[in-house]
């Protein structure tokens, strides 16, 4: 099993998603603060010019002939500072040191009543806030004149650097820490992960029977160990069949094997006339042929459980091919009767052939008459059935039918081996059917079922 261990390369993609996700919000948190800052900075120059255009406001009269009288209050520098007084457009009181950008800016805004305007060049580094206020006549009845105040914004704009300044860093300082956090939380997170795959490896190599059972674990680590222990019983039932596989692969290639070799022994002991080496030959051969086949069903299963696109044979053309292939000599051997309608079967024509090929030939030795294959047709499937009319499988030996290196008679004169219905259910399983024996008939019965075409 490959080991999927919490690479630094993974840690540090989980670390770099949450960092550039921190970072998002952070950036809007940080620009909405920002935003929030300057706009309440702004409204505090607001208040400030506008308060202190209302104090000197309050000593500026309009007389009944229309010109303004100023009352000079004891201590008036304060109020003197940035303050225009306009009668009409004529200013009669002018701050000292003012720029002529900031006088010009004053000088529009005189007649206008409470609106604020910004002065970019002014005699300090940076921008002014202005706010005409409106003086009326003594009855009331107009605008006598306006009074221009005015406040440098270099403080508030200096604490709204100072603000950005400070939130940047902070932002900064937030993404390290959910940056190292991250990675801290990501591999303590796969800690679990990382030791369940070292576990699962260890177990698959040694095919152990532990699993690890998704009981008292989280919820995603619970679904993991559910698909790990899934994975190692796939794994052992995987081993277990090659296990299997081997051993019935040397039980069934003993028995022929056997006779090769008892049949050399017998010719080397001493010198054998013509009839009884060509005996020996002969048995020789056979049981050749029988390894032969017995090697070619087990490549066929293995071929057919892995290939990734089953083939297709017409019934009833292979069962004629094997009919006329292997047709007995005798004179009295039973007649083989085709029955059903022509069906495309889903499996090649070289496994319906060795599928089929133990079953006719146990058909016609032990049938008396008549041996009959049909085919019936069904969703998906087709079935074959086999039978003769022969004496029938022996109750005490159905149980164990389909096990290698069984025979119901072993004395009857026949020298096979006892394995042509075990390879050829396992390769009917292999492609997608089975092998069943049926109740139907005199004699043995059996149904083959396979894939349609």
């Amino acid at each position: 099993m490959r080991r999927l261990r919490a690479t630094p390369t993974l840690r540090g993609r989980l670390a770099l998603m949450a960092l550039v996700a921190g970072a998002l919000w952070i950036a809007v948190l940080t620009t909405v603060f920002n935003l929030a800052l300057d706009n309440r900075l702004r409204q505090q120059a607001d208040d400030v010019v506008r308060t202190r255009a209302e104090a000197v406001g309050a000593t500026v009269e309009a007389r009944p002939d229309g010109r303004l009288t100023v009352r000079e209050p004891a201590q008036d520098q304060a109020l003197d500072t940035g303050v225009w007084i306009y009668q009409g457009r004529q200013a009669v009181e002018k701050p000292p040191g003012a720029s002529a950008a900031l006088r010009r800016q004053a000088d529009r805004l005189a007649g206008k009543s409470h609106v604020f305007a910004d002065s970019s060049g002014s005699s300090g580094p940076g921008p002014w806030r202005l706010y005409a206020l409106p003086v009326a006549t003594s009855d009331g009845s107009g605008q006598a004149g306006t009074v221009v105040a005015s406040v440098s914004l270099d403080p508030y704009r200096s604490t709204a650097d100072t603000a950005l300044a400070a939130s940047t860093a902070l932002a900064v300082a937030l993404l390290a820490g959910i940056y190292l956090l991250t990675r801290l939380v990501v591999r303590r997170a796969l800690q679990p992960v990382a030791a369940m795959s070292d576990q699962a490896a260890r177990w698959s190599e040694s095919a152990a029977p532990e699993r690890f059972g998704s009981a008292g674990r989280p919820a995603e680590l619970g679904a993991l160990a559910a698909n790990l222990d899934v994975l190692l019983d796939r794994l052992a039932a995987a081993l277990r069949h090659e296990q299997h596989q081997a051993a019935e692969l040397s039980h069934e290639l003993r028995t022929p094997l056997a006779r090769v070799t008892a049949e050399t022994d017998w010719l080397n002991r001493r010198p054998r006339d013509a009839a009884e080496q060509r005996t020996s030959h002969e048995a020789i051969a056979g049981a050749a042929a029988t390894m032969r086949q017995i090697c070619d069903s087990l490549l066929s299963e293995v071929r057919t459980r892995e290939s990734p696109a089953p083939g297709r044979c017409r019934f009833p053309d292979v069962i004629h091919r094997l009919t006329g292939r292997d047709r007995p000599g005798s004179a009295d051997a039973p007649t083989v009767t085709v029955e059903g309608d022509p069906a495309d079967i889903g499996v090649s024509e070289e496994v319906a052939e060795r599928i089929l090929t133990p079953l006719l030939d146990n058909a016609r030795r032990y049938a008396r008459h008549t041996v009959t294959v049909r085919c019936t047709a069904g969703t998906g499937r087709i079935t074959l059935h086999v039978g003769d009319d022969g004496p029938g499988v022996p109750e005490e030996f159905r149980s164990s039918l389909f096990e290698p290196g069984r025979r119901a008679d072993p004395g009857d004169g026949h020298d096979g081996a006892g394995l042509g219905l075990a390879l050829a259910r396992r390769l009917a399983r292999a492609a997608g059917g089975d092998i069943e024996l049926s109740g139907a008939g005199p004699g043995a019965s059996f149904a083959v079922s396979l894939p349609a075409g």
